[in-house]
């Protein structure tokens, strides 16, 4: 415990040389921006400036300060779009849209963009503080995670998405299946045949995660508005000068502590992310809730459950790659990358060797986190009152958003006709009272569920009962289970309840 705190206190001495807190300070500023732009996400924003830290020849320490803070700055910014556009700003951001853009359409927007801050520093700050002090021993429990294990994760991952969202199971599976589809689109890793690309050159590396969640939610809500600006019932949204109060985050506190929770032990699982853990946190949370009639339409905790929990992950994703030298997502994965651009090794002797980099970047994220709290509370109204634009001009600028959005990443003119045609299927979904989420969800997690199965199948020479083989898979399969089945056995008993407890005609 000593070293954690010697460990600490020369952190801070790094973090708060004055040039180094105003990388920490600048990172903080143009995550928020770069996470709130749509489809743009913290993995592109960490790789736009990884080169321009290189180039500048910053120390180490300070590179990795700037790019972190551009990290979980980014998590944090892509929020506002998700809540006011209804548009995810990035993979982790899609659960936030589900009550937050909800609680923006009943005139709450500042409420949203304030509990959601205040979700996320909680969360952020909670996966710092443990990864301070149970970092190294947490990483050599996760390395330990199988391909079996995964999978497993992956199926509880799943069931938790029949009660997800929506008042309709099946149509919530039909969706996750949909987004499983687009998600097997694309040349065979293992056998390199390509499926279902029909001949289309362009998509036979799979349709990009960007291409996806632009298409199904910025355009299909571009849509949506051109419909209804057609029809004539487009509402006008009232000024918001609404703001979170003590009442509501003492209503929320215990669904912000599970959403951290959640997500800091998922984040530190190599290749889950943020997705994985904002959907788990909000299926748990919308369980455990004696009243869910209101989730998905505007509840507060579906709100504050998944802002938690993905920016918990953040931290948590740090762990093995600081501790273990393995990236625990994709921005880590950019993050490990640059340094060893700069020809530090990350594992369990960097602690010991480059201290100044280890426990300064800890330092800095303390610093961050309270930094993105003062940075992101005094704009709330300066956000809200993006929804009060005329919708014939927000209308185009959703359209502008996207389009450059993903071009700009992608640089390939057959994705923006992609966009337009999964605008329109996703259009077509929601006319059918799908939510679009879970579709979402499946594209994410069916990349990493059959990776890891066909992983793991390879290793057992086809035998499935290598799935089976350790406690881990076989309590995450009970998890699923108890997912699956508790609902429908409270569901009757409360059906069971209401009949004897309703008035019997008289004979």
């Amino acid at each position: 415990m000593d070293a954690v705190f010697s460990g600490l206190a020369s952190g801070f001495a790094v973090a708060l040389d004055p040039f180094n807190l105003f990388l920490v300070l600048a990172g903080c500023f143009a995550g928020t921006l770069i996470g709130a732009l749509p489809g743009i996400g913290p993995i592109n924003g960490v790789a736009i400036l990884l080169p321009i830290a290189y180039g500048l020849g910053f120390k180490p320490e300070s590179a990795i300060i700037l790019l972190a803070g551009i990290y979980y700055g980014a998590e944090y910014g892509g929020r506002i779009s998700s809540i006011l556009l209804n548009v995810p700003g990035d993979a982790g951001a899609v659960m936030t849209t589900l009550d937050g853009n909800p609680m923006a359409r009943n005139g709450e927007a500042g409420k949203a963009l304030s509990l959601s801050a205040v979700a996320s520093f909680i969360g952020g700050t909670f996966a710092v503080i443990l990864m301070s002090f149970f970092g190294p021993a947490l990483a050599s429990y996760a390395i330990h995670f199988s391909p079996s294990d995964y999978v497993a994760l992956m199926v509880f991952a799943f069931a938790s998405l029949a009660s997800l969202v929506g008042s309709n199971p099946v149509k919530t599976l039909l969706g996750a299946v949909i987004g499983l589809m687009l998600a097997s689109i694309g040349i065979d890793a293992n056998t390199g045949v390509p499926r279902f690309t029909f001949g289309i050159p362009d998509i036979l590396a799979g349709i990009d995660f960007l291409v996806v969640v632009i298409g199904l939610f910025g355009m299909a809500e571009l849509i949506h508005l051109v419909e209804q600006q057609a029809a004539g019932t487009l509402k006008t949204l009232k000024i918001d000068k609404s703001f979170v109060t003590l009442k509501d985050l003492a209503f929320v506190k215990w669904t912000i502590l599970r959403g951290s929770v959640i997500g800091f032990f998922i984040g530190i699982l190599p290749g889950t992310g943020a997705s994985v853990a904002s959907a788990v946190a909000y299926g748990a949370e919308k369980r455990a809730a004696t009243d869910s009639s209101k989730f998905g339409e505007g509840d507060m905790r579906g709100l504050a459950a998944p802002e938690a929990a993905n920016n918990a992950s953040a931290g948590g994703a740090m762990v093995p790659m600081l501790t273990l030298g393995i990236p625990g997502s994709g921005t880590t994965a950019i993050l490990l990358g640059a340094l060893l651009l700069f020809n530090v090794t990350p594992g369990p002797l960097m602690f010991t060797q480059r201290p100044e980099i280890a426990w300064g970047l800890i330092a800095s994220m303390y610093i961050g986190n309270i930094a993105l709290l003062i940075i992101n509370l005094p704009l709330v109204g300066l956000f809200a009152r993006l929804l009060t634009i005329p919708q014939q001009f927000l209308t185009p600028l959703i359209a502008v958003l996207a389009f450059v959005g993903v071009y700009s990443v992608v640089s390939n003119p057959h994705d923006l006709y992609m966009i337009i045609a999964l605008g329109v299927f996703g259009w077509f979904l929601r006319k059918l009272q799908f939510s679009l989420a879970p579709v979402i969800l499946g594209f994410v997690l069916g990349g990493l569920f059959e990776d890891n199965l066909r992983r793991a199948l390879s290793i057992s020479a086809g035998d499935w009962t290598i799935l089976l083989s350790s406690w881990n898979s076989i309590a995450l399969y009970g998890l699923a289970l108890l997912v699956v089945v508790v609902p429908i056995v409270l569901g009757r008993r409360k059906r069971n309840r209401a009949e004897d407890e309703a008035p019997k005609a008289p004979a």
